[in-house]
């Protein structure tokens, strides 16, 4: 993973300098219409000048380098949130809820409805019977392994066919529970993260003693930070009816199935049900997180990039102010404006450009750092990722980039016209 990243950076910095390199190549060709017999300040004079007053090159740089990194982290934390949860949907599953419910906690589903359903065309189905997996949500606190603090986590009793449904879990450690016994799976993150939940433990939670029998590992989604059980003891714990689950989900013979079992299920007079898809309910379940980490990481970031822009601009006023003489002497010798402008332009741009580097390298060790957080589609604890992917990498420079013109053009513009006779009496 970390080496496609690296190898995303380096397209990355190819493409960046490739822009730099074009638009440095445009200015040239304005310049040159604006001033054919005038030649341009060459690029070794930027270089030379950032060398010459590293000491404000550095400071700019750090302060734009650590605005990149909180805003490309930001954006991975939101991108890892919902890659999770999308991850726990299959576009060959269904799910069925009572019609109306917006999550599975507020859904519920007769087992006569159940039973309805598994006569329905679409389903696939195996030598023991139709593929669906009738299902009870709850949530429990169970404590932390870091701070011993309890945390809410999703409890799921579920049919013990669950594993033939959903087809990309597996069984990591000990063995699936058996149907009618107060057993236990529990996900790999769940089996890290609180205390108790490792293979032969027993645990107590809602006035029943559970062994712990297993470990899966469901391929990163959400469902590792969850518990499984049998869904006709969860109900008897919970002292809910015996007849009653919050959902339902069904595999489908084939992805294309999908229209064919919902509109025979849904036009059923016996039933009241709504019918998505699985990877559709996980991806709407992430919207609300993944808006909130979002924006707060933007406002946060828009925030740090003032004060980087700031930063730029110190930078370059006194850049300008120390070369006050040097760039009266290019203009006295027949520098345009526009020369002295594409040059400050251009380090400033430079300035920049090595800062999302910097920041973007900084963050790379973030990449796959598994955290924590409140999912509040479900007020359960969910584990989940940080994802940084070359896109981000490349939002990161490209932002390290606007901060850079936003910091150097003020400054270049007030070099570029700036009376060349007041500064040459400073000679």
């Amino acid at each position: 993973m970390l080496a496609k990243l690296f190898f995303g950076l380096l397209i990355t910095i190819a493409a960046v300098l490739a822009l730099l390199l074009i638009l440095t190549v445009i200015g040239g060709i304005i310049a040159g219409l604006l001033a054919p017999f005038v030649g341009s300040v060459p690029i070794s004079y930027n270089f030379h000048s950032v060398r010459a007053r590293w000491t404000s090159t550095i400071v700019a740089i750090l302060g734009i380098a650590g605005t990149v990194g909180v805003f490309v982290a930001m954006l991975s934390l939101a991108r890892g949130f919902r890659a999770t949860l999308v991850a726990s949907g299959s576009p060959g599953n269904a799910l069925v809820m009572r019609a109306g419910a917006t999550s599975e906690m507020m859904g519920g589903i007769t087992l006569d409805s159940v039973k309805v359903m598994q006569d329905a065309p679409g389903i696939a189905r195996d030598e023991s019977g139709p593929l669906v997996t009738q299902e009870v949500v709850g949530v429990v606190p169970f404590p932390l392994v870091s701070t011993g603090t309890d945390a809410n986590v999703q409890v799921r009793g579920v049919s013990p066919n669950v594993l033939r449904i959903r087809t990309f879990a597996k069984i990591t450690q000990g063995r699936m529970f058996a149907p009618g016994v107060s057993e236990l799976v529990v996900g790999k993150n769940a089996s890290r993260t609180y205390s108790g939940l490792t293979v032969g433990n027993t645990i107590t939670f809602g006035g029943g003693r559970w062994q712990v029998v297993g470990v899966f590992d469901s391929g990163g989604s959400s469902f590792d930070s969850e518990v499984w059980c049998d869904a006709h003891i969860l109900n008897q714990v919970l002292k809910r009816p015996d007849n009653i689950f919050q959902s339902a989900t069904v595999h489908l013979a084939s992805p294309d199935s999908f229209q064919h079992f919902k509109d025979a299920v849904t036009s059923d007079p016996r039933m009241n049900v709504d019918v998505v898809r699985e990877i559709d309910y996980y991806a709407k379940q992430s919207t609300t997180m993944t808006r909130l980490i979002t924006i707060l990481g933007g406002l946060v970031a828009a925030i740090m990039a003032v004060g980087a822009v700031f930063g730029a601009l110190n930078t370059m006023y006194s850049a300008v102010a120390e070369r006050g003489r040097e760039i009266a002497t290019m203009r006295a010798i027949g520098f345009s404006t526009w020369n002295v402008i594409l040059s400050f332009l251009f380090e400033a741009l430079l300035i920049s450009f090595v800062a999302g580097i910097v920041g973007c390298l900084a963050v790379l060790p973030l990449n796959g750092l598994t955290t924590n957080t409140m999912n509040f589609q479900t007020f359960s604890n969910l584990a989940f990722a940080f994802k940084i992917t070359f896109d981000l990498l490349l939002m990161g420079v490209l932002f390290a980039l606007v901060m850079g013109v936003l910091g150097g053009l003020l400054p270049a513009i007030r070099a570029a016209f700036r009376p060349v006779a007041v500064s040459l009496r400073e000679l």
